[in-house]
């Protein structure tokens, strides 16, 4: 059999994008054969649905995979059960996050049907890929858990049928590319030994409920009402469902301190707006990753993360905060001592390199 990829995206869009460009280019460079078949990223829930009987259409009847390589978001069961004869390929299922712990307004609002989708693709897939620790762990830990929402009849030894086909390969990322589509980037000793007094604050996060802009916000409401003025503002990110509230509020009480407050299409801009910034802020109630945060730091930006979800996978401990309370004081201490900032963010950055990880990720595309 030749050893020819296809790669299949239902949700082509932002990271999910990203990573399938990434190997595409790699492979097409290597000149190993690769089909491509995605679906646009929008209707996420739609896509989790119901993409593998567009998908199964849509791929050739008259090629051999030797390897299928797609997100979580297809149901990769249904697939198969379309198309058997598909089954004989290599199977990796790739995780940018998973729906096992997905935060929910309250318990009854889960829809049991993404995470059972996402179980039965690790059932039939051959290869288990999840982008951190904390992804493939609380994953594999919450699958008894997750069951108890069944009412009787319910699975036993998930884990142990799963957890021999995980592993975990980081989210990568094209560094060299961020260097060349922003102006020079300032080192880690000019973002953090900072000449002015004015701070220039970073949120570059989607604008859902999982985000948590609400506790954002409302933390930059109380410094403005402490006299704490000597910051400038920048909201990123895109907006796929309703605008919650609070983004008009923020935009009505601190419309004087915004320079951007929206979604940003162009890369270049996007990326000079990350490396002018100084700090890069995550409030997240769900992260498995976190591309944003990583590319701003990168960019120069000194991170305050949550002490919780895949942040203590990626940063150090004075870039965590435990609680509310101390993202304010972490900001409010900067923004009174600008030599708060001299503590570097040391991260190597080589571990989520593409030019190092693409060498994991054609082995298991290949092998």
């Amino acid at each position: 059999m030749d050893k020819k990829v296809i790669l299949i995206e239902p949700y082509y869009t932002g990271s999910h994008r990203q990573l399938i460009d990434l190997i595409r280019s790699e492979l097409v460079t290597r000149v190993i054969p690769v089909d491509l078949v995605t679906m646009s990223g929008k209707k996420w829930h739609w896509r989790a649905r119901t993409s593998a009987l567009y998908i199964s259409q849509n791929i050739p009847t008259d090629t051999n995979y030797h390897t299928i390589f797609a997100s979580s978001v297809l149901p990769l069961q249904e697939l198969l059960g379309l198309r058997p004869d598909l089954s004989k390929s290599r199977k990796i299922i790739y995780f940018h996050e998973n729906q096992l712990v997905y935060p929910v307004r309250k318990s009854k609002d889960r829809d049991f049907q993404y995470g059972y989708n996402q179980i039965l693709s690790c059932m039939v897939a051959d290869v288990v890929v999840f982008n951190s620790n904390f992804n493939m762990e609380s994953f594999l830990s919450n699958l008894t858990k997750f069951f108890k929402l069944q009412p009787d009849y319910r699975p036993k030894k998930l884990r142990e049928v799963i957890e021999p086909k995980c592993r975990v390969l980081y989210f990568p990322l094209h560094f060299d590319q961020l260097i060349s589509t922003t102006e020079p980037i300032k080192s880690l000793s000019q973002s953090t030994c900072h000449e002015s007094t004015t701070f220039r604050i970073l949120w570059p996060h989607r604008w859902e409920f999982d985000k948590n802009p609400e506790l954002f916000f409302k933390t930059l409401f109380k410094l403005v009402d402490e006299g704490l003025t000597n910051f400038r503002l920048s909201i990123l990110g895109e907006n796929f469902t309703e605008n919650l509230r609070i983004f008009d509020n923020a935009k009505e009480k601190l419309g004087s301190f915004v320079d951007h407050f929206g979604y940003l299409p162009n890369k270049v801009d996007y990326y000079n707006v990350l490396r002018e910034s100084d700090i890069v802020v995550s409030t997240a109630l769900h992260e498995f990753f976190g591309v944003a945060m990583m590319e701003a730091v990168y960019l120069g930006c000194f991170p305050l993360c949550p002490n919780r979800l895949v942040y203590p996978e990626l940063f150090k401990p004075e870039n965590l905060f435990n609680n509310d309370d101390e993202l304010f004081e972490k900001l409010k201490k900067i923004l009174q001592s600008p030599i708060s900032l001299k503590s570097k963010c040391k991260i190597n950055f080589s571990t989520y390199d593409w030019k190092v990880l693409k060498f994991e990720y054609l082995k298991i595309l290949i092998e």
